[in-house]
């Protein structure tokens, strides 16, 4: 089997190459460049060496994958016939995707390669932007970055930046995270002759002139929690500072108890933002329902019991072992049968619970309510239940006369327990239509008290007391605001 040997050009230009990598280029007898747009080939070229390039694969195609995938397909085929040499910008292992799909076909035996040295672009760039790597970097790629792979608080190196459409996806990335006007540095053939430093700010990104296959886009690490307000360890920090020594006296004697009535407050107003359909105020309740959970973990780090990163990975572990259908390979036909799933997987990861009471972890001692939902859905599982919502109205209808007739003839003991079984009749029936009572009551409270409020507010504007107005004017305030809530 022919061997198919990479090799680096480096990061600049022909005096700064290695004298090393330059003898094994003027000995090999076939050689193959990545694109001839390098600062060291043209040197080479008037050394008399040949090479063939392939720039002409990227004009076919609007993104960098299929090219690097063709350009390495290429190569595995020219190699069956001969020996050859592939060289590369800077190192071969720094940023460069053709030859991770070389190393996958040599795990698969279909070549025999040889990875020899060149200077990566790394080190010149140290050396021109001044940092230590000591302190902490990345190196991104960016034609496929994401928010989600930066750490604010280290140095960032985003290579593949060649153009300023390259730049713009760029650009609109690290806005996503960093103010419009963060200073970025644009460092261009770092380490040659040629080197050039321009720090900009991040909105200028994509209309600096110097942008290249020789640019790689410098973001330095924040220096303040403001700048930082979209990384999760900013929160996280805030918070641990609150419940630290010189934080703030509310949030240091604050329990797992003594907050449970604010989680609960904080998702009933989240519960109202949704039903107002009002974005903004989804994202501030969003926000407050985050601060719950971020202080219940940092108390539990505190105590010792627990910490946020076991929290993460119960939920995320529960998440991949819950939808094998998106994380395995099972196949679902519809959103019913992923429940029932959910539920078989439930029970098999609590075990063997045969002589568990069904009903046991099914009680809510905040709602009522949502401890009917539960009961009557987890007694639906073992098909204790109606067939359908009509017998479901059936048995309603049987409760409401029976409370009925206990409100005329039976006691205060036996009128509370028959409008006990109407109540449970209903939650019943909701749970036929996929309605959650919970919800329902959250919504109902709200909207009579946003009427109430206006009916209180008409009473106050016309400088008279309730007792001034006749349970039908008070109704009639309560349908005006009906009518302003639906528009008429």
């Amino acid at each position: 089997m022919n061997q198919l040997t990479v090799i680096g050009l480096g990061a600049a230009d022909f005096e700064q190459m290695q004298m090393g990598v330059y003898k094994k280029l003027k000995a090999a007898k076939k050689i193959y460049v990545r694109t001839e747009d390098h600062p060291v080939l043209q040197d080479l070229k008037q050394e008399g060496i040949e090479f063939a390039s392939f720039d002409n694969i990227y004009i076919k195609y609007g993104s960098f994958g299929p090219v690097y995938e063709e350009i390495a397909q290429r190569l595995i085929e020219a190699v069956a016939d001969e020996e050859i040499m592939y060289a590369v910008p800077g190192h071969p292992l720094v940023a460069e995707q053709t030859v991770q799909h070389l190393i996958e076909a040599e795990r698969e035996g279909r070549i025999k390669l040889a990875i020899e040295g060149g200077q990566s672009f790394l080190d010149p760039i140290f050396g021109a932007l001044k940092i230590d790597p000591i302190e902490g970097f990345q190196l991104l790629d960016g034609t496929s970055m994401s928010m989600h792979d930066i750490n604010m608080r280290q140095h960032i190196l985003i290579a593949q930046v060649y153009d300023s459409f390259s730049a713009s996806e760029v650009k609109l990335t690290l806005m996503e995270k960093y103010r419009d006007d963060y200073p970025v540095t644009i460092v261009t053939a770092a380490g040659s002759a040629q080197e050039r430093l321009r720090t900009v700010p991040l909105y200028e990104l994509d209309q600096a002139a110097e942008i290249n296959n020789l640019t790689t886009v410098y973001v330095p690490p924040v220096e303040s929690d403001e700048d930082a307000l979209r990384d999760w360890t900013t929160f996280r920090r805030i918070i641990a500072k609150l419940r630290g020594p010189n934080g703030c006296p509310w949030d240091q004697k604050q329990t797992h108890e003594s907050l449970k009535k604010y989680l609960l407050e904080e998702v009933h107003e989240f519960l109202a933002a949704v039903d107002a359909e009002d974005d903004f105020a989804m994202v501030d309740e969003l926000g407050d329902v985050l601060l719950q959970v971020f202080l219940h973990a940092q108390i539990g780090e505190d105590d010792g019991y627990f910490t946020l990163e076991e929290v993460l990975a119960s939920i995320s572990g529960k998440m991949i072992r819950r939808h094998p259908h998106v994380f395995g390979n099972v196949t679902v036909k519809d959103a019913d049968q992923v429940v029932a799933n959910w539920e078989e997987i439930k029970k098999e990861e609590k075990g063997d619970s045969a002589d568990e009471p069904l009903l046991n972890d099914e009680y809510s001692p905040y709602s009522s309510l949502q401890t009917s939902y539960s009961y009557q859905k987890k007694a639906a599982t073992v098909g204790f239940d109606w067939p359908n919502a009509d017998a479901a109205w059936e048995k309603f209808e049987e409760e409401w006369q029976e409370f009925r007739d206990e409100i005329t003839k039976g006691s205060a003991i036996s009128q509370t327990d028959e409008f006990g079984d109407v109540l449970f009749t209903l939650v019943n029936i909701a749970r036929f239509y996929k309605i959650s009572p919970e919800e329902a009551m959250l919504h109902a409270n709200e909207k009579f008290a946003r009427r109430f409020h206006f009916v209180e507010q008409s009473v106050k504007n016309s400088g008279k007391a309730f007792s001034d107005f006749t349970l039908g004017q008070l109704d009639a305030f309560w349908d005006e605001a009906k009518q302003l809530e639906k528009g008429e």
